[in-house]
C-alpha cells in the first residue's frame, strides 16, 4: 500500500473550500512521506469538477461516477469509496471533516478494520496527527498502527487552501491524468432516500468561504446596536458574524455563529468586535490569517491570539474605523 488518496466533497456541482483545504493537507502529507497524491470526486456527472482539479500537482484524479451517487447517501458513498480504495490501495485516505463525512467515514474505515482519526488540525513526522480535545483546551497525538489504510479527516481552517500548489515542489507541472471509476452499486443497497437539502433562508450565509469577517460579541450590549457593526462590515466588504451569546439571544441568526457549536472559519481578515475570546469561540476562528480585536478589557483572552488589538470602547472605535474605511475608498 502506498500513496495518499484525497476525497473531495462537492455540492450541486461546486467544490467547497474545506475540500480544497483537505487537498492541501493531503498534498503536504504525501510530500512528507515521499508518496504520490491522488484526488477523488464522487457524483453522477463529475467531468467539470475533474477538470478543475487536474491542474494541481497530483499524480491522478479519479472521477467516481454512478447514477446512484447523484444525491448523497451514506450507503452509496461508503460502498463506492470502499471499492475505490480496494482498487487503488492507498496508505492514507484524507477527507474534509464535514457533516457529510462524519456521517459515513467511520463506517468506511470500519470496513477495513480501521478507525477514523477525525478533526485533525496538524500532523508531524511519523506521521503523528493532532486532534483537539475539550473544545481546544488539550491536544491529542495519534499515530496509525494498523495494517490497513489510515483514514483521516481534517478540520476546516486548519490547512490553507492557498498552499496547495506549493505543497509538493517535486510534483509534475503537467495536468494530472483523469480516470473514471464506476463502482458496482445496486438500488437495493441504498437504504435511505435523500430529500431536498435543508435551507434555513433563501440567502444562506457561507461564512466558510468569506475572505473578510466582522464578528460581534456581547460587548455590543443590545440588538439595537448591531447596525453599528453591520455598517463596518459593509464598508469592508465583509460578512457579519457573531459569537454564540448573540445568536442564542436571537440578535443574529444561527447561520452567522462562529465557534465550536457554529462555523469554523479561516478568512484573510477576522475583526472581533466586543468579543472576549472564550475558548469555544477561538476554536472556530483561530485559523484566520489576520485577527484584529476591539475590546475595552486589556486582559481579554482575544488579545492573546490577535495580530492587532485596539483597547477601547467599541462604540467609539467602530464608528471611527468605519469612517476611515469609507474615506479611504473615496
Amino acid at each position: 500500500m502506498s500513496g495518499v488518496l484525497i476525497v473531495m466533497e462537492q455540492q450541486q456541482g461546486r467544490i467547497g473550500r474545506i475540500s480544497w483545504e483537505a487537498l492541501s493537507a493531503g498534498q503536504r502529507l504525501a510530500a512528507q512521506l515521499g508518496q504520490p497524491a491522488c484526488a477523488a470526486i464522487l457524483g453522477s456527472e463529475t467531468e467539470p469538477l475533474g477538470a478543475a482539479v487536474d491542474t494541481l500537482p497530483l499524480v491522478s484524479v479519479v472521477r467516481v461516477e454512478h447514477p446512484l451517487l447523484a444525491r448523497y447517501t451514506a450507503d452509496g458513498f461508503t460502498l463506492a469509496l470502499q471499492q475505490l480504495i480496494q482498487k487503488e490501495r492507498p496508505a492514507y485516505v484524507v477527507l474534509p471533516h464535514t457533516y457529510q463525512v462524519r456521517d459515513y467515514a467511520a463506517a468506511l474505515a470500519a470496513r477495513f478494520g480501521q478507525v477514523l482519526i477525525g478533526d485533525v488540525v496538524a500532523f508531524a513526522e511519523g506521521p503523528v496527527f493532532t486532534r483537539q480535545l475539550m473544545q481546544g483546551r488539550l491536544n491529542g497525538a495519534y499515530r496509525h498502527c494498523g495494517s490497513g489504510p489510515c483514514f483521516v479527516s481534517v478540520q476546516a481552517g486548519a490547512f490553507r487552501a492557498e498552499d496547495m500548489e506549493s505543497a509538493d515542489p517535486q510534483a509534475p507541472s503537467v495536468p494530472a491524468p483523469i480516470a473514471v471509476f464506476t463502482p458496482v452499486l445496486h438500488p437495493t443497497e441504498i437504504r435511505t432516500r435523500p430529500g431536498e437539502p435543508f435551507r434555513a433562508t433563501v440567502q444562506t450565509v457561507d461564512l466558510g468561504s468569506a475572505q473578510r469577517i466582522v464578528s460581534v460579541g456581547r460587548g455590543i450590549k443590545s440588538a439595537d446596536n448591531i447596525p453599528l457593526v453591520q455598517e463596518l462590515a459593509t464598508a469592508l466588504g465583509a460578512e457579519l458574524a457573531a459569537s454564540r451569546p448573540i445568536c442564542d439571544a436571537g440578535w443574529l441568526p444561527l447561520e452567522r455563529q462562529v465557534g465550536s457549536s457554529g462555523h469554523t472559519v479561516s478568512p484573510k481578515v477576522y475583526l472581533a468586535v466586543g468579543i472576549s475570546g472564550a475558548i469555544q469561540h477561538l476554536v472556530g476562528m483561530k485559523a484566520s490569517q489576520c485577527v484584529v480585536a476591539i475590546n475595552k478589557d486589556p486582559d481579554a483572552p482575544i488579545f492573546e491570539i490577535a495580530d492587532y488589538g485596539i483597547v477601547g470602547d467599541l462604540f467609539e472605535v467602530v464608528p471611527a474605523l468605519t469612517a476611515a474605511v469609507k474615506a479611504a475608498r473615496q
